[in-house]
């Protein structure tokens, strides 16, 4: 690595007048402000009658989740909000990560209703769809502020010749998590919550609960579970139990099937259980018998071996996801991804079917009545956007449309590539050379490049358009987003690379990522730049104090201390590290060699450091250790702290202010001047390189 004075010769390459510019001081159509306004986040598509129903996430209003939907009987028609005060967010904190958070139905009368959970106090409240009534709160006020969060829910059907032929009784089945204010770990349990306010609980005694899922005439009740020290990736149990009135019949909760890495039970029209498992190793869906807890892949034995690569699962990071659903003939539509890429298709008397919609990431899927599916898909040249698909790949966009700020001669298609690393072990990313159809690049002149570490760890990189990577592309900086052994999407031995091993194998292979495409020329060796977030971010610490690689760092929230994060972290995560690492304090020296905060001492890499005050995932202190360390050092670093944000950055100033510092700081690092009028960091420490 060189130091950052070496690219001061830089400038001397581009005559000013020559329409030429410095990989990074690209000028780009694409500005942080376009990022932050194209970040809307939009998930969780749900169906009610004629209606599709999603939830959308907007920075520009304060990251706020409000529910839209629209007709699917009326082609032409547009989205609109379900009308609720401006102070309603609809989200939920169970786990932390959330997900969940609501569901819509119709009532007997035709008339619509979401019932959410709001942030702002955890309460579910009912909300009329067309705002003809005020919201109304459902469950009680708790004894300690906030104390009670809900997510997870899942309507209990009527009986049939229930009254006024109810499609649905008044009955929602919840995951709820009890926090005393005492500092002890949160209660989970399932619960049964009537719209009067009643609410008994139906499964109590797991550390952790998810997928609640009646069965479709409302008899029988699904469910998983899971205890410490596993994650809902290891080992998993499915449960069955009768439920009369909504209510579990006590005496009759059984486990049907006990592992491994299950997930989503979901229930057929004609009242067949299934579920995702990774039993082959690979994550398929399988059909289970009720009466023995056995399992069959819809797909036969052979091709659930995963012979084909295919993964039909995902980590349960959050609740209510979704990658299967029928249709009421029995379609079974499904999504999946195979080489890191995401694709949709429909398995027909255990054939599966791929549809060419052209897109290449989905979310939750949800299939409508007339058969078609609706989901939220993206492609490498199309935002993600809520999308209806036909079983012949035709669709059409539910959400509202918005203008691109990227011709698509400026946007940077990635390719994929698989490459060797330590061991003898291999691993995957995606390649984003620069793109910008205003500039010529100088074929003798390979680029920066940004080393992506995406957070989890246990994730992937997305296979979809995301503007935060053409943000860098576009200036002139390429981009590998790595999927580092440990990574989702590959089969569960290539995710089970981490165990023993995190801080180790995701290092490693994110330089091996970086030297490999420096040494075939698609990369400068001297400017080369790792940036994460969480998980990811500690990938970054460990990098740039086990190794010489990098010019430069970018740490969003990123870990530095694993002692104190597994004495600190919320109860989802308190023993994550058992797996990744070790048993705590069993294996505390291992901890303290696996830290990045006990070697800053090998520290001289320049970094910048971004975190929110409100994180309870990592918290401020962590970063700021790490800042600490990084002055003590004489280490040239820049440090953002931003007021109220979490884990994770939702407000549309604080998105822009992130991305413009992370880039003033690369320019004042690497010699280049970013183009166009950006916020200008304040680097401490060291001497900046200045390219003026």
């Amino acid at each position: 690595m060189s130091s950052p004075s070496n690219c001061q010769d830089d400038a001397a390459r581009y005559p000013s007048n020559t329409g030429d510019f410095l990989h990074g001081a690209w000028p780009s159509p694409l500005q942080a402000a376009d990022v932050a306004a194209g970040a809307v986040r939009r998930t969780e598509p749900r169906i009610a009658g004629a209606w599709a129903y999603w939830v959308e996430e907007r920075p520009l209003d304060h990251g706020r989740g409000s529910v839209v939907r629209v007709r699917l009987d009326e082609p032409g028609a547009g989205p609109v909000d379900v009308p609720h005060s401006a102070e309603a967010d609809i989200r939920t904190a169970v786990h932390e990560y959330g997900g969940g958070a609501w569901l819509p139905f119709e009532a007997a009368d035709g008339s619509h209703f979401v019932l959410a959970s709001c942030m702002s106090d955890h309460r579910v409240r009912l909300f009329d769809a067309t705002g003809a009534a005020a919201p109304c709160a459902v469950t009680p006020e708790p004894d300690i502020p906030r104390g009670l969060r809900y997510a997870d829910p899942a309507l209990v059907p009527a009986p049939p010749g229930g009254p006024g032929g109810a499609a649905v009784s008044p009955v929602s089945v919840w995951v709820r998590e009890s926090h005393d204010g005492t500092g002890n770990e949160p209660r989970n349990e399932l619960v049964a919550i009537h719209l009067d306010g009643t609410v008994s609980v139906v499964a109590t005694g797991a550390d952790f609960y998810s997928s609640p899922r009646p069965s479709p005439d409302g008899s029988a009740l699904a469910y998983l579970s899971w205890d410490h020290p596993n994650m809902p990736w290891d080992h998993v149990r499915l449960h069955l139990v009768d439920l009369g009135g909504g209510m579990a019949v006590p005496g009759t909760d059984r486990v049907l099937v006990d592992g491994p890495a299950l997930s989503q039970p979901a229930w057929s029209p004609d009242g067949e259980l299934h579920t995702v498992t990774d039993v082959h190793g690979w994550w398929s869906i399988h059909r289970v018998d009720t009466e023995t807890g056995a399992t069959e892949s819809m797909l036969g034995d052979a091709a659930a071996g995963g012979e084909h690569g295919r993964e039909f699962g995902v980590p349960a990071w959050v609740f209510a996801q979704a990658t299967y659903g029928w249709s009421i003939d029995g379609m079974l539509w499904c999504t999946w991804t195979s080489g890191g890429v995401g694709h949709l298709g429909i398995i027909r008397d255990g054939q599966l079917e791929e549809i060419p919609s052209g897109f290449t990431d989905f979310g939750r899927l949800v299939v409508t009545a007339g058969g078609s599916v609706v989901t939220v898909a993206a492609g490498w040249t199309r935002r993600a956007a809520v999308m209806e698909i036909a079983s012949d790949g035709t669709h059409r966009q539910l959400s509202a449309s918005e203008p691109s700020a990227l011709e698509p001669s400026d946007v940077s298609v990635p390719e994929p590539f698989t490459f060797d690393s330590n061991e003898g072990r291999q691993a995957h990313a995606f390649f984003f050379p620069p793109a910008n159809s205003a500039v010529t690049a100088q074929p003798d002149d390979p680029p920066p490049l940004m080393v992506l570490s995406h957070g989890g760890p246990t994730g992937s990189a997305r296979s979809s358009l995301d503007l935060g990577v053409q943000y860098w592309t576009t200036r002139g900086i390429a981009v590998v987003d790595v999927n580092y052994g440990g990574s989702t999407g590959y089969g569960t031995a290539f995710r089970n690379l981490l165990r023993g091993q995190w801080g180790v194998v995701d290092t490693q292979d994110c330089i091996a990522a970086a030297l490999h495409l420096a040494a075939a020329g698609a990369a400068d060796s001297q400017r080369l730049v790792i940036k994460g977030g969480s998980a990811g971010g500690y990938t970054t610490l460990c990098a740039l104090t086990g190794s010489d690689v990098f010019a430069a760092g970018i740490s969003r929230y990123g870990v530095a201390d694993l002692e104190a994060l597994a004495r600190d972290t919320h109860k989802f995560e308190a023993r994550y590290l058992d797996g990744l690492i070790g048993p705590w304090p069993e294996q505390a020296d291992l901890y303290r060699e696996r830290s990045p905060i006990w070697r800053t001492d090998q520290l001289r890499t320049p970094m910048i450091v971004l975190q929110g005050t409100e994180d309870r995932v990592v918290p401020q202190s962590q970063s700021e250790q790490v800042v600490a360390a990084l002055a003590d050092a004489g280490v040239p670093h820049a440090y953002l702290l931003f007021e109220g944000e979490g884990h994770g950055f939702r407000r549309g100033p604080n998105i822009v202010a992130a991305l413009e510092a992370e880039l003033s700081f690369l320019g004042q690092v690497l010699g280049f001047e970013p183009a166009g009028d950006i916020t200008r960091v304040e680097v401490r420490g060291g001497r900046q390189q200045q390219s003026q």
